[in-house]
């Protein structure tokens, strides 16, 4: 098989520096906006509405909306990320904070369950648990530093409600820089990027399915570059006897991937307040965080909320995603609504 290797001209490609020197990355909701989003909020609760079918007609935000017209347009065909601040956090509960963080995501794409239970709105919360290994534990269930990755959707996003007592920053990279300096750098291992690599289900599998997927870390497809890239589930995939052994160049060309992603030449450090809400296109760019020190008090404990959210400007998508699509539409058959006492979220998150 052919494979085209080809340098990704586009505005995702970006060094964290330069984006550290300016700001216009981040969209400031002013009093008015504040005012909207509270005014939304109070509609949807009179007409009690459930948060999962709470759609963007039902969460009226003309001049927020306006805004956040260009943060898609950003996400789908710029840089990839945007933080929107502003947000008075401490005015909400955690159910109302959820509500208005939901209707913003609405009037991105349609939200999608994150998991094999059907988690819609995501809890990031410390549980103690270690994802090195324990197969079952997730990253957003840990303090852990977390390898650079992403998710399988098209938007991930994340809504501070409480940070840390010190630590847990959200660190970015621009996958397609660095997808463009390993070619320019070493096409040999960039083309074994372009090759398939096996990935970890970690027992999400649904009935049928190999407990793994298979799937390049570079896709060019109709034009745009489509970014995969998760080394701990790559690894993991090691376990099952009829997965191929990694080579030494997929090793390598693995190390050189986390090498120039933990480059500070190449990856943005964006520390979160409360009532941050990041919002990064899965496709062109990789997360990661530091580990952090959390407060003692639950109550007091680091919180973040995520969505998972679909939007029309990828309604194509590689054909390599399909398999690990096929989890998430399974997933979707029977989404779960969020819960917030703070002892249904640990016992949510521990399933």
């Amino acid at each position: 098989m052919t494979i085209e290797m080809r340098a990704v001209n586009h505005p995702s490609v970006w060094r964290g520096p330069d984006m550290a020197r300016h700001d216009d990355w981040l969209v400031r909701l002013d009093e008015a906006d504040c005012a909207e989003l509270d005014a939304a909020l109070v509609q949807a609760k009179a007409r009690d509405i459930n948060i999962l079918a709470l759609s963007k007609s039902d969460f009226p935000i003309p001049g927020v909306a306006r805004k956040l017209a260009g943060v898609l347009a950003e996400l789908e065909d710029g840089r990839g990320f945007a933080l929107l601040r502003g947000l008075p956090i401490k005015r909400y509960s955690k159910a109302d904070a959820a509500l208005i963080y939901w209707g913003i995501g609405a009037h991105f794409g349609p939200a999608f369950a994150q998991n094999a239970q059907g988690d819609m709105l995501g809890h990031v919360r410390d549980l103690g648990a270690d994802w090195r290994s324990d197969m079952k534990a997730r990253g957003y269930q840990t303090r852990l530093r977390l390898p650079f990755h992403n998710d399988s959707t098209d938007l991930v996003g994340l809504l501070c409600l409480r940070k840390a007592k010190s630590g847990g920053s959200s660190l970015i990279v621009s996958s397609t820089a660095v997808h463009n300096e390993i070619l320019a750098r070493r096409p040999d291992l960039a083309r074994v990027l372009y090759e398939p690599f096996c990935v970890d289900r970690r027992h999400e599998e649904s009935a049928g399915q190999k407990p793994y997927y298979v799937t390049p870390c570079f896709n060019w497809f109709k034009g745009r570059m489509f970014i995969r890239y998760n080394r701990t589930f790559i690894e993991s995939a090691q376990r099952f006897a009829e997965v191929p052994r990694l080579t030494a160049l997929q090793l390598e060309a693995l190390d050189l991937m986390d090498e120039l992603c933990n480059d500070p030449t190449f990856c943005l450090d964006m520390p979160f307040e409360p009532g941050d809400m990041q919002f990064l296109c899965n496709y062109v760019v990789l997360h990661s965080r530091t580990d952090y020190e959390d407060y003692p008090e639950p109550e007091h404990k680091r919180h973040l909320l995520r969505l998972w959210l679909r939007t029309s400007g990828f309604a194509e998508l590689p054909p390599a995603f399909s398999d690990r699509n096929a989890d998430m539409l399974a997933w979707q058959k029977n989404p779960k609504s969020p819960v917030f006492d703070i002892s249904a979220i640990v016992a949510e998150l521990a399933h």
